[in-house]
């Protein structure tokens, strides 16, 4: 039997051995099923000609970048800036072209009570757990075209990639577009992902959600053309298990891979956020007329907060340790009137729980001391959130650095900063991630951007890593 008459399943079994690592190859060559194919094409083991079969994995890139741009219409801010909020009118057409997507994919579309787009090809052994990949589409207001997009119709594209490569899965491959990954209308992060992991507190509390506009969360969703009974909130929930895998192709969000010129994140650890919401309440007062010492202003009560929060930071001793206040509202809000209110939100994360709940315990023991200095009243101290860190698992780790060995690719293994809907995929199968270089770091603005052949060296890693977890 020649070599071009080989099938890429063969291929790819055996394609680790052509840049053998002992250590990261050594489980693959050991496989009975590699063992199997071996014998049916008659091919060994050391076959000289498989460095060539990399040439298989052909990524359209250029219809990529055209899908990117085309999505990137559907938008409430005029372009460059991408808005596209949860159930939106225009979200509501994002996710129709990603269905199409989907369909023209030769995938199997399903959605779930919150809009959870599912898009499936079933493998030889459809009852074993799938092997899942995805992100989000939505937008912050005025951001850019790549976060979480990349991730959906990248996977798309690996899907593609595996399909002309006449790769036939074992295990079923995925592709999932979760709902609502930013917090941008109702203030939950995502949404869609903490219902697949089964969160209670979360189908319970949007019972009583609402957006800046007074308007239910089931209100919304019905207007999209999903679930208003909170009832049925449960059948999004997944088993544990329910995938034997999920891997989340990202861009980095941050400067690391593009500075020091390496292709591929692969990502070990995600740290998760932690929100807090502060208000101080003080004595008003014209600005000119109320003496320094007599006055009880909420407004310095919170920009000492703010100074707190950045020293207790710096102090855990670890740059994986971040905190921002990201909103400071005064009341009433007036250039000759003492702030009577104040309220703040802070955003605080780490790779490391305890470490970042020490922080948060110094920031409340701050608040504190600073109330009764100031002789302000600390009217609230709520952490809105507090979701552990994730770990990617070992077994998705190596799958990934094969991928990127195998298509002569650098990595390089790092944490991301950012949260993702792996973060609570990983509650519900073995995670992983992979990051792709974006133009100086850049996120959440317009100026967001990923060259055609980075998007398409993620995509090849994906699709690679997406196989051998589909036959192993």
């Amino acid at each position: 039997m020649g070599f071009k008459c080989c099938s890429f399943l063969t291929t790819l079994l055996f394609i680790c051995i052509s840049n053998y690592d002992p250590v990261l190859c050594n489980e693959y060559e050991q496989d009975p099923v590699t063992k199997t194919m071996q014998d049916f094409s008659g091919y060994p083991i050391q076959d000289s000609h498989l460095s060539n079969s990399f040439s298989l994995l052909s990524v359209d890139s250029e219809t990529l970048q055209k899908q990117i741009d085309e999505l990137s219409t559907f938008s409430d801010a005029p372009a460059p800036s991408v808005t596209r909020i949860l159930y939106s009118d225009n979200d509501v057409i994002a996710r129709r072209y990603v269905k199409n997507l989907m369909g023209l994919a030769g995938l199997s579309v399903r959605e779930d009570a919150v809009g959870n787009i599912f898009g499936r090809w079933a493998g030889n052994e459809p009852e074993i757990g799938a092997v899942a990949t995805g992100s989000h589409i939505d937008a912050i207001p005025y951001s850019g075209k790549y976060d979480g997009v990349v991730g959906v119709l990248g996977a798309i594209e690996a899907i593609n990639v595996l399909k002309r490569s006449g790769f036939k899965p074992k295990k079923s491959l995925e592709v999932i577009m979760f709902t609502s990954e930013e917090p941008t209308r109702f203030g939950i992060s995502c949404l869609g992902s903490r219902l697949l992991a089964g969160s209670k507190e979360l189908a319970k509390a949007l019972r009583n959600t609402v957006d800046n506009q007074n308007t239910s969360f089931f209100d919304a969703a019905s207007f999209a053309g999903y679930e208003r009974d909170e009832e049925k909130l449960s059948s999004v929930f997944l088993e544990k298990g329910s995938y034997s895998a999920f891997i989340e192709l990202h861009i980095e969000q941050g400067p690391i891979l593009e500075k020091e010129g390496i292709s591929i994140g692969i990502v070990t650890a995600i740290a998760a956020p932690a929100s807090i919401k502060v208000d101080f309440e003080g004595n008003g007062g014209h600005a000119g007329a109320v003496l320094m010492p007599d006055r009880n202003d909420a407004g310095l009560a919170a920009a000492e907060l703010a100074l707190a929060v950045e020293k207790h930071v710096l102090e855990s001793g670890s740059v994986d340790t971040v905190g921002t206040i990201g909103i400071m509202d005064l009341h009433p809000r007036a250039i000759n009137s003492i702030p009577s209110k104040a309220h703040l939100e802070i955003d605080t994360r780490d790779i490391d729980e305890k470490r970042r709940n020490i922080v948060i315990e110094k920031i409340h023991q701050s608040a504190i001391a600073i109330s009764k200095k100031r002789g302000v009243k600390l009217a609230e101290f709520q952490i809105v959130n507090q979701d552990p860190p994730a770990l990617s698992d070992d077994s998705v780790i190596k799958a990934m650095e094969l991928a990127a060995l195998e298509l002569d690719l650098t990595y390089k293994k790092m944490i991301s900063r950012a949260y993702h809907d792996s973060l609570f995929m990983a509650r519900i199968s073995p995670m992983g991630m992979i990051f792709i270089p974006c133009y100086r770091g850049y996120s959440h603005k317009p100026e967001e951007f990923a060259s055609l052949d980075d998007m398409a060296n993620g995509v090849k890693v994906l699709a690679l890593t997406l196989a051998k977890l589909s036959l192993h």
